[in-house]
């Protein structure tokens, strides 16, 4: 039988990989670590070669390092700016994107890019050095790390994409793309297969244009037209991304998105959605009524925290909806979320009832 995933199969192996873990003082998250630890030694004692390690090793150095650079910063709420290196400072776009990550760092937002020219450079600029985060790739063809983010400690090197795009969608809050090419392309689509598929958790995408150009709206038309028309894709999943030209706009989407819901996560087989405040019962009512087709059973209920996340101290200070979650709809759980920040502040002494 195959040796447990935390254990290498070998006692004296096992018992020093916890010796290594006492010696570094590691207590918290001591399964996961033994779990890294354990991996280590079945490449060490399998068949990967030199390229394989080589990937290992690059790959698990930076994310150690990114995530260590975003740590201090992780209850400051950011926005990742996607967009083309090749787009000049003079340009319209260029433009477009530093005012929308100046508004949002205005509003006490930290603006995530790529940290190479064009629109990445645009975004360190809107946002300023106080409110910046580059995470970097080392390309032979590109100018290198622009200058707003050049010398400051919240730069990130990477060699690899995947491990980049990592950094990049899983430290924000929020999304901005604006027009570029493969690259742009990709991060935009990956973005929404994430989303698409539960991997992520929900987030507002804007697609943010010039006015009278026609590249997000083209871009919209191939989607719902060549993509939906052939129920690829489901009608709603064209919810899960907003287009404006309106920069202003587009740094609105992201805020308004968390109005008033907070954040998710699942206890078992139950989603619960955090907010800040709970629809009063008339509108409760007609949320699960609206949404009963995402429901596994039941309709959505506003309640106390869950025992598992009083265990994990996570968010007790919010009230929580909770549904039976199909685990598919996630467009449509969009548009929960979308009307769920729309619904009136319930009185004062509303409370979600213990369960």
């Amino acid at each position: 039988m195959a040796a447990p995933a935390s254990r290498t199969g070998d006692p004296a192996l096992d018992q020093l990989v916890e010796e290594l873990l006492d010696r570094a003082g590691a207590t918290s998250n001591r399964d996961l670590l033994t779990e890294i630890l354990t991996t280590s030694v079945r490449l060490a004692t399998g068949s990967a070669d030199r390229l394989d390690l080589k990937i290992t090793s690059a790959a698990l150095r930076e994310m150690a390092g990114a995530f260590e650079v975003f740590a201090p910063y992780r209850h400051v709420p950011k926005v990742t700016v996607f967009g083309s290196a090749r787009t000049l400072p003079d340009a319209p776009l260029y433009a477009q994107a530093r005012e929308a990550a100046r508004a949002l760092a205005d509003a006490g937002w930290m603006v995530v890019t790529g940290a190479g020219p064009g629109i990445m450079a645009a975004g360190q600029e809107g946002a300023g050095p106080g409110r910046s985060f580059g995470v970097n790739i080392r390309l032979p063809f590109e100018e290198g790390v622009n200058d707003f983010i050049a010398s400051d400690p919240k730069l990130v090197e990477m060699k690899y994409f995947f491990t980049r795009k990592l950094m990049l969608m899983k430290e924000s809050d929020g999304f901005i793309v604006l027009p570029g090419g493969f690259g742009t392309l990709d991060e935009a689509f990956e973005l929404l297969t994430l989303l698409q598929t539960g991997k992520a958790e929900p987030a507002p995408i804007v697609m943010l244009d010039v006015p009278d150009d026609s590249y997000w709206t083209a871009w919209d038309r191939f989607v719902r037209e060549d993509v939906g028309g052939r129920a690829l894709i489901s009608p709603e999943d064209r919810a899960l991304y907003r287009i404006t030209d309106n920069p202003r706009v587009a740094a609105d989407e992201v805020l308004g998105f968390y109005r008033n819901y907070h954040s998710a996560r699942w206890v078992g087989d139950t989603l619960v959605l955090r907010v800040r405040r709970v629809p009063d019962p008339d509108h409760l009512a007609e949320l699960s009524r609206r949404f009963a087709d995402i429901c596994v059973s039941g309709g959505i209920t506003a309640r106390d925290p869950l025992p598992a996340e009083v265990r994990s101290d996570d968010h007790l200070d919010l009230a929580r909806l909770t549904l039976r979650f199909n685990h598919r709809s996630y467009g449509r759980l969009r548009r929960l979320i979308d009307a769920i920040n729309q619904v009136p502040e319930a009185p004062a002494d509303a409370h979600p009832p213990a369960r």
